[in-house]
């Protein structure tokens, strides 16, 4: 029978609820070991609470309600593991308490709002602006158009109609910060939100467009899923029992450009990087830390791997990824002494030992992640004459994985990816696959027979049969 007690704020020694001012959308792994951290480090922090809302799922805030949204994060070096209590979650919610974010959006106190609800959660069409078409969107219009205050699911809206709580309330300027892994994050945000506005009320999307501000950021820190091993590593080391710890490593990065004009936490002092444009570190860190992880994530599973500290540590994986960065580090505007500091960094990162890091797990999403991590690359290196072999086989073993080799699929928009990559023998295949990605990248043949050739080296056997 277990007789440790279960963590919360009434054991000795445990930080007190900080007063709210800041809102985060998407409470997860990411967030709680990236943005509550340098938040809870912060000099400043006793001033700066978080009211956290869950995306789809109550799990985490069922988890941590009766934890009075304590959790425990715990560094894994090679050197071991070290574990620590972060206590700025003061409130945590479901997302379907749509009522609590209406009046925590309209709390003159509160100055941030941070979100973390993946590149899929942005719900943008090919041109960058809301996607009407679908069905969670029209959904969305139409209750919010009835009732303001009606509970509205997608990240746009529940943006959105937070703002005209605050706007209805009178209580001023706020900032809206992405910490979501898409080129010029703010900018994603300020469009699909003001979309949404203007699709119920334009006098409120006039209002948005003046009043809020939309800050950019680029964050990095690996964080993998919890397991229960995890959690029974914790109650040994701290004797307490937590139902949400959350692994991290030791690394972490977050380059914020923004106005702020009601106020932050002073994230500089617990080494945040404030600036005036975020999109060198921003590309640097989606090129070569995340284009490398899709690559692994795809192509080291189809090679039998589970984890990125597996993959990195096969030769042919560590081939192809030095081959992927040397193509995306030409086109990096950042000094080049850096982009091999940061490249060298990162392969110490991936082969930390105390770091499971599921291949399957980034594997998600492929096709909106491959869009912004892949394809500038290939853009870059096309225009320069040259056939990049890197993002070739990154682009290979995403066609194969659509055919059920390695890693499965879980890509809610992979649809039409889907279809192509399963619709005939390989080599016709793949030009369909390329151009679910970007219309007309199917008819670069030379691209299109350096993916076969690298999908021969994956699974020759896949390849023979068509």
């Amino acid at each position: 029978m277990n007789t440790s007690p279960r963590l919360s704020r009434s054991l000795p020694g445990m930080p007190p609820a900080p007063p709210v001012r800041m809102i985060h959308l998407g409470i997860g792994n990411f967030h709680r070991a990236h943005q509550a951290w340098y938040t809870a480090h912060a000099e400043d922090a006793a001033d700066w609470g978080y009211a956290g809302f869950t995306g789809n799922s109550p799990r985490i805030s069922d988890a941590l309600a009766p934890q009075d949204g304590l959790y425990t994060l715990v560094t894994q070096g090679a050197d071991g593991d070290h574990p620590e209590v972060i206590g700025c979650l003061a409130e945590v919610h479901p997302a379907a308490d749509h009522e609590a974010l209406l009046t925590a959006f309209a709390d003159p106190k509160v100055a941030v709002v941070t979100i973390t609800v993946t590149e899929q959660g942005y719900l943008r069409g090919p041109d960058g602006r809301l996607d009407t078409s679908q069905d969670v969107v029209t959904d969305d219009i139409a209750t919010a158009g009835s009732d303001p205050r009606a509970a509205v699911v997608s990240a746009p809206a529940r943006i959105a109609m937070g703002l005209a709580a605050r706007r209805a309330a009178g209580a001023g300027a706020i900032t809206i910060l992405s910490c979501d892994n898409l080129p010029a994050n703010g900018e994603a945000a300020r469009q699909v939100v003001i979309d949404f506005a203007e699709a119920v009320d334009p006098e409120l999307a006039a209002w948005i467009a003046a009043t809020v501000d939309f800050a950019t950021s680029m964050v990095d820190r690996i964080t993998p899923a919890t397991t229960p091993a995890l959690a029974a590593r914790v109650e040994e080391l701290c004797g307490w029992v937590d139902a949400s710890p959350v692994p991290t490593e030791p690394f972490h990065e977050w380059v914020v450009a923004g106005r702020f004009p009601a106020g932050r936490p002073r994230w500089e002092t617990a080494g945040a990087r404030m600036v005036d444009d975020v999109e060198p570190y921003e590309q640097r860190k989606l090129w070569l830390l995340n284009g490398s992880h899709s690559l692994l994530a795809y192509a080291g599973s189809i090679r039998g791997h589970e984890t990125v500290e597996q993959a990195i540590k096969d030769p042919v994986c560590r081939g192809w990824v030095e081959l992927f960065w040397a193509e995306a580090s030409r086109h990096l505007v950042l000094p080049q002494e850096e982009n091999v500091a940061y490249r060298q960094a990162l392969v110490e990162r991936f082969e930390n030992p105390n770091i499971r890091h599921n291949l399957a797990q980034i594997a998600h999403d492929g096709s909106t992640k491959l869009v912004v991590r892949t394809l500038p690359t290939i853009r870059e290196e096309r225009a320069a004459g040259r056939v990049p072999r890197g993002c070739a086989t990154a682009l290979a073993a995403w066609t194969l994985h659509l055919r059920g080799l390695g890693a499965p699929v879980a890509d809610r928009l992979a649809g039409p990816a889907l279809e192509a990559a399963t619709s005939g023998p390989l080599d016709a295949v793949v030009p369909k696959v390329l151009d679910t990605l970007a219309p007309g990248l199917g008819s670069d043949t030379a691209l299109v027979a350096c993916v076969l050739e690298q999908a021969a080296l994956l699974d020759p056997e896949v390849v023979q049969a068509g």
